[in-house]
């Protein structure tokens, strides 16, 4: 599993991994997972010619069978050799939830790799206390420290964003309160530094421990201070007057953000894909993780385009209604220019996490 809080790469790392496994000759498959339907995740894997399986409705700890059954589909379709999961972004406990069951219930499928935690170093010094402020409540940021307390592997994603002096800083900080993960440094943008995170994964398997002290009621309302909205958009005319949709993008996320920040509440990652209606494979991408930060595409049209299927997932620490009223006003601002219907959105809070499973002790251990 890949897992991580939301914002910090995980499907850009995932997406990065899986084509390290693919040019060594590794049939490769992915799991997506998140609180509702419609993920950017997914519509990115299938992007990129992946096999793929979305779970929605809840965390892999609360929908461990749809894991497997997931698992069980792309065995059948693909016959992965290695299969790349990336929890929600706001889930913990994963070792004792997910590791330990697969490992003892379904060891004669599965080899379960080290669990890694992968994190963005900006916000990751928030949490730590290094450096930068603002950040979230205490209870979401208790979820954030119990993810990083069962890694066994914690990528320090998206180095090229910050300088050598914090990131040493960082090093030191994650190595001080979290002395049994291995660290790793690099960015999933551009591949480097990731082949060390690459090896382990194909190499090791898990030998972690679950967490002792996990407050569920803690972690229950950490994710409840979350807002959640999965929306998809119909974007213009087709036949229609063409526009650019790389540009267009990267303003709806950027009203967003402002109308977010106006509410004065703290995003924990929006991200989007446009793509050609009609035409899933080409699209633009853009995310953006923090609310005092500004969009990036990581992807883009190579053509202006008439017609387009915006999807759009949004996390902050806020009411859904916050998020769902930023979304209608970025897309009022577009204007009788160009039209913007609402096929579908969901806004909510996630419910109190239930597994379905949850064993204790040691990983690769009856």
């Amino acid at each position: 599993m890949i897992g991580g809080f939301l914002g910090a790469g995980k499907t850009t790392s995932m997406l990065r991994a899986a084509a390290w496994f693919t040019s060594r000759g590794l049939r490769v498959g992915l799991v997506t997972n998140d609180q509702a339907g419609g993920l950017v995740d997914t519509a990115l894997a299938r992007a990129h010619n992946l096999a793929v399986e979305e779970i929605a409705g809840g965390c892999f700890c609360c929908r461990f069978t749809s894991l497997v059954e997931a698992a069980s589909r792309l065995e059948k379709e693909s016959a992965p050799e290695i299969l790349l999961a990336e929890p929600v972004g706001s889930c913990t406990d994963l070792v004792a939830t997910v590791s330990l069951p697969l490992e003892r219930i379904y060891g004669d499928r599965f080899t379960v790799a080290p669990l890694s935690v992968v994190v963005d170093p900006l916000r990751a010094m928030r949490v730590l206390g290094i450096g930068g402020v603002g950040g979230f409540s205490a209870n979401v940021t208790y979820i954030y420290r119990k993810q990083l307390e069962e890694a066994e592997i914690i990528v320090i994603n998206k180095c090229d964003l910050v300088s050598e002096a914090q990131r040493a800083a960082l090093r030191t900080g994650l190595a001080a309160e979290f002395p049994g993960a291995r660290l790793i440094e690099g960015s999933a943008r551009d591949g480097t530094g990731l082949d060390p995170w690459f090896e382990a994964l194909l190499a090791d398997s898990s030998a972690a421990t679950a967490i002792d002290d996990i407050d569920y009621d803690r972690y229950a309302d950490g994710e409840s201070l979350l807002g959640w909205l999965n929306a998809e958009v119909r974007l213009g005319v087709p036949g229609g007057v063409e526009w650019d949709g790389n540009a267009r993008l990267v303003d709806i996320l950027a009203s967003i953000r402002a109308a977010v920040e106006r509410s004065g509440h703290e995003i924990a990652h929006l991200k989007a894909t446009l793509s050609v209606e009609g035409d899933a494979f080409e699209l633009a991408a853009a995310n953006l993780v923090r609310t005092d930060a500004g969009p990036e595409l990581s992807h883009r049209l190579a053509d202006p385009l008439d017609a387009g299927r915006l999807l759009i997932n949004l996390r902050a620490e806020a009411d859904p209604a916050v998020l769902e009223s930023a979304l209608r006003s970025a897309l009022d601002a577009l204007g009788d220019e160009l039209p913007a219907e609402i096929v579908h959105c969901e806004h909510f809070r996630p419910g109190r996490p239930v597994p379905t499973h949850r064993l204790t002790g040691l990983a690769g251990r009856a």
